[in-house]
């Protein structure tokens, strides 16, 4: 049985977060089509958690939800999956695969973090230290059963983002 179970909760380190619970991957795809409605340009998203915790299909409910028809691939190989889609450029990085953080700097990715685009980066630790600062991070944590998603604004853009999430969600 499905069905996103949200909390709001308060990290000393952060501005706002939020937390949800999924039960399946279905809920997973549809948390990820609830943020694709708060997007904006200049956006820089991490996505933090182990291999199998859902990172590539939070992003493909995303891209879902606004208005991807194809397939969406995890940029394991690539290191970055290139989307247009009517009001955004959205890039979609998986950095699994560097070594050392400089592998960022080498592949001359600075240029993709604009006020133009939304950036997506699963395990942006293997660049740390020489990526932009998040809005958002979105960790997971695999349970037994399903998934905890906790959702921590970094930034005023980021408390936005959030704030509207949670009307979405709750809209009393």
């Amino acid at each position: 049985m499905g069905g996103l179970f949200l909390r709001s909760i308060h990290d000393p380190d952060s501005k706002l977060g939020l937390s949800f619970y999924l039960a399946n991957e279905a809920d997973t795809l549809t948390l990820g089509k609830k943020i694709s409605t708060v997007l904006k340009p200049n956006l820089i998203i991490f996505l933090n958690g182990n291999l199998g915790a859902g990172k590539t299909t939070l992003v493909r409910g995303i891209l879902h939800g606004l208005g991807h028809q194809h397939t969406v691939k995890s940029p394991t190989y690539n290191l970055v999956e290139i989307y247009k889609i009517s009001r955004l450029y959205l890039y979609h990085f998986d950095f699994y695969r560097f070594s050392d953080p400089y592998e960022w700097e080498e592949a001359g990715f600075r240029d993709y973090f604009n006020a133009n685009s939304v950036c997506l980066i699963e395990w942006p630790e293997k660049a740390a230290g020489l990526l932009p600062a998040a809005d958002l991070q979105i960790n997971f944590q695999i349970l037994e059963s399903g998934r905890n998603i906790s959702i921590h604004a970094d930034t005023d853009a980021g408390e936005q983002c959030l704030l509207c999430l949670r009307h979405r969600q709750n809209p009393d």
